[in-house]
């Protein structure tokens, strides 16, 4: 549905100049749900709003349905743009909001009335049809904007950070209600976020950015069970990294002397070398007796969050390093800060990158 080929963007000129898109490429499906996943600053944004036609890049193109749109201003794209403060418009209702595209289009006054009607079935709001958006809730008007932008019925709709202004709760509610928009619409969705748990719940597949560039691209499973780089193991999910010794056949020598053979990448050399091993929290688990376990350290701090426990201990190297263990009131634990543990893990549950 959308290939982006090689799209530079630069703001500014000289040597003070800033490249927010630097040489960035992705094809993304038709009926995709597709994430753009990074920090602040890390050009998600602008790639975004380079796909609905607000900025120009520089240089490459943008394929919609094999048309180059690049030339095409934003009205004559068929995409649609759900912003992160919504903007509705006061003086309108809901129903108004809704069929204000639409009526900018021409459409006939029955179709209007058809379409706005099947919108806010949709999203659950046909109740609220005469209602302001002043009277809505935060999560109500974001229902509203879906509507009104799903209304037109674009071939891609386009979503920057539209979750943020939620409350932790609604926000994960939202998760689900425009993962269940997106598949019974079959409207491709390209989301922005920097919330990692959004990319994860929603999508079909994830772009990680950073810096202007995209770091990986792969399924929520995919980013999180196979990072391809630090950065992005880093990035999605809470993660331990442990520096390590890779052996030419192929075993890994951790920190206090144990060996483990540990998955590589498909296309990762065999050859001695420093690497950094990445192993995920709620992968581990504690011992009571550290020499049973190839990776020990010492209690250091234990924190409670509801549903787990998150155990930090420092290793020999003097690294820190996190387990987490779900909290089970019938089997309950205990373990004595200061105390020495070990740390146990199945060899398949650790990622090996370079450096």
């Amino acid at each position: 549905m959308i290939e982006v080929d090689r799209i530079h963007v630069r703001f500014g000129e000289g040597p003070g100049a800033f490249i927010a898109l630097n040489d960035v490429s992705v094809t993304i499906n038709e009926s995709e749900f597709f994430t753009l996943l990074g920090p602040s600053g890390c050009g998600k944004t602008t790639l975004l709003r380079s796909i609905a036609g607000f900025i120009h890049p520089s240089g490459g193109a943008i394929r919609l349905a094999g048309q180059n749109i690049l030339s095409l201003p934003p009205f004559k794209r068929p995409v649609n743009t759900v912003f992160q403060n919504y903007a509705l418009f006061p003086h309108m209702t809901v129903a108004e909001n809704v069929g204000f595209g639409l009526e900018m289009l021409g459409r006939p006054r029955a179709e209007i009335a058809a379409t706005v009607e099947e919108m806010l079935a949709l999203v659950k709001m046909t109740a609220m049809a005469s209602r302001r958006p002043s009277e809505l809730s935060g999560g109500q008007q974001q229902r509203v904007a879906l509507a009104r932008a799903l209304a037109p019925k674009p071939k891609v709709l386009l979503l920057d950070e539209s979750l943020s202004a939620l409350d932790l709760k609604l926000r994960k509610e939202m998760q689900i209600e425009l993962k269940r928009l997106q598949s019974e619409t079959g409207i491709t969705f390209i989301f922005v976020t920097h919330d990692q748990e959004e990319a994860l719940t929603m999508s079909d597949r994830i772009a990680v950015m950073s810096a202007g560039t995209i770091r990986q691209i792969g399924t929520p499973r995919e980013i999180y069970d196979h990072p391809r780089e630090r950065f992005v193991a880093d990035f999605i999910g809470d993660t331990n990294f442990v520096q390590a010794n890779l052996s030419a056949d192929g075993t890994v020598e951790l920190p206090g002397g144990a060996r483990i053979r540990a998955g590589l990448q498909e296309d990762a050399a065999v050859a001695a070398r420093p690497v950094t091993l990445v192993i995920r929290p709620e992968q581990t688990v504690l011992e009571q007796v550290p020499e049973k376990a190839p990776l020990s350290g010492v209690l250091e701090n234990v924190v409670y969050c509801g549903t787990d426990t998150h155990y930090h201990l420092m290793l020999a190297d003097g690294a820190r390093f996190v387990v987490r263990r779900q909290n089970n009131p019938a089997r309950p634990v205990t373990f004595e800060k200061g105390q020495r543990l070990g740390i146990g893990f199945e060899p398949q549950a650790v990622q090996v990158l370079e450096g």
